[in-house]
């Protein structure tokens, strides 16, 4: 079967490789049929210090498929079924996977595609009880976001920032994968979005998908804006991946007791922070890795609502670098998915 495989640093290479095996006890078999491609993707395709794996290595950490074949003991799948696997490999057994809080497993053996192997390969085993069923009316490529991209913002936003409807949000980098989906989700629930994008052009298109107001924060001071839009008061939320270039503005954007919900620091992971202002203002800072199985579901419900997460660029499976090399560049609006 075809798989592509890094490596080492920015050498992938699509190549044939044996089958796996029929799937094991509590295994499902799955034919990929499309991988969205993220951060972590370009991180590891980089050569991340940190990243401790063995190659050559399947890439590839969010995808959909659907089920060929199914281990002894597993039940609730058959062959055509629909689904997505979830992309890190937990335990299942400590407390927090039994709490259905899977992004806290104590025991996670690895990212697919980051520290073993991942989904871009034709066909995969994945334990039955990481999966999560497709709707019919979700596309395949449109599924291959709900792990690492809806799912996260679902997390974020309702988990952790528990964001409602009226509130007024802040959502940082409108054009990235996250970025996007969140003013779709947001603006379904009855909010008033503020967005910030890089130029102009990735403006307009945060303005298409329903934010209220559009911020070029190469030209324009964003917190400025946020707090004339908010009369002064300050934003309910704030939607940060970005990291220490907006941080600060990030925190003078909120209301008193406002939240801010963080899962990024694509730009600088260290940044100044003026503590009096948090314990002054009581302002709420929440981190956010991931999502649980559950925000999966629950984005895949949305998806089948017409909440669809923004699709930049779908390319075959030969163009993977390509894509990964336009992600690295930042010159994508919403989200690149590679088709099988």
């Amino acid at each position: 079967m075809r798989a592509l495989r890094l490596h080492g640093d920015r050498d992938l290479r699509l190549e044939e490789i044996d089958a796996p095996p029929p799937p094991a006890e509590g295994e499902v078999q799955l034919r990929i049929r499309a991988v969205s491609l993220n951060h972590i993707d370009v991180w590891g395709w980089r050569g991340m210090a940190f990243a401790q794996r063995t190659l050559p290595l399947a890439v590839g950490a969010e995808a959909s498929g659907e089920v060929v074949a199914v281990g002894a003991g597993v039940t609730g799948w058959k062959a055509g079924d629909r689904a997505v696997p979830y992309g890190a490999r937990t335990c299942g057994h400590c407390a927090a996977c039994r709490e259905g809080r899977d992004n806290f497993c104590e025991n996670v053996s690895g990212v697919a595609g980051f520290h073993i192997d991942g989904f871009a390969r034709e066909l995969a085993n994945v334990p039955a009880r990481l999966l999560v069923r497709v709707p019919d009316s979700v596309p395949f490529e449109e599924a291959a976001c709900a792990t690492v991209t809806f799912g996260t913002v679902e997390h974020m936003l309702f988990d952790n920032a528990q964001l409602k409807p009226g509130e007024t949000i802040l959502i940082q980098a409108a054009g990235s994968g996250i970025g996007s989906v969140a003013i779709r989700v947001a603006k379904a629930l009855g909010c008033t979005v503020i967005a910030t994008a890089g130029d102009d052009e990735k403006c307009a298109k945060a303005q298409a998908l329903g934010a209220d107001h559009v911020v070029n924060y190469s030209e324009k001071n964003f917190s400025t804006v946020a707090r004339r839009v908010t009369g002064k008061r300050g934003v309910d939320v704030v939607f940060e991946h970005v990291g220490a270039t907006t941080w600060a503005g990030s925190l003078l954007s909120l209301r008193a007791g406002g939240r801010l919900v963080t899962c990024g620091s694509t730009s600088g992971v260290s940044a100044e922070t003026n503590l009096m202002m948090i314990f002054q203002r009581q302002l709420r800072i929440f981190g956010s890795f991931g999502c649980a199985i559950r925000n999966v579901g629950d984005a895949l419900g949305k998806m089948s609502q017409g909440i669809l997460p923004v699709l930049d660029t779908v390319v075959p499976l030969e163009r993977f670098t390509e894509g990964l090399e336009r992600l690295e560049s930042r010159r994508v609006f919403g989200k690149i998915v590679v088709k099988f």
